[in-house]
């Protein structure tokens, strides 16, 4: 299989490689995680129990409010944090609080990157070219 490409909007952050972590639901870092245990804690979300701590989340799009900016930052400064931030939809607030955290992040991609992914991708994130290739 060869490498496959799929492009956005230019992001935040430096390039990453990491393994992916996949779901078509919507993202908010107050509500839906464990930012201790580093975990998905919210029950209804499809990746309850699931770690994501030096994974690249590829999730639907961005809900909740100005927490998620301190939230974000607090996880990464506690080495306790994703290794990137895909998602097809964002808000200002979750772009805002990716630049706090310094955490790779991109959204309005070309097609819907939740179905683009898959969960244990290898995939590399460069939001400076507007570009995350999926290997394969």
């Amino acid at each position: 299989m060869s490498d496959r490409i799929v492009r956005a909007h230019v992001g935040i952050g430096a390039p990453v490689t990491a393994t992916a972590l996949v779901a078509s639901d919507d993202f908010s870092a107050r509500y839906d995680l464990d930012r201790v245990a580093g975990v998905f804690s919210r029950p209804a979300h499809k990746l309850y129990g699931e770690s994501y701590v030096g994974r690249i989340l590829v999730l639907n799009t961005a809900k909740g409010g100005v927490a998620t900016a301190w939230m974000l930052y607090e996880m990464m400064s506690r080495g306790m944090a994703p290794a990137a931030l895909l998602l097809n939809a964002a808000n200002p607030i979750m772009a805002q609080g990716a630049a706090l955290a310094d955490l790779p992040f991109m959204d309005r991609f070309e097609t819907d990157i939740t179905a683009a992914i898959m969960t244990g991708d290898e995939v590399t994130v460069d939001p400076a070219a507007g570009m995350v290739t999926i290997r394969g």
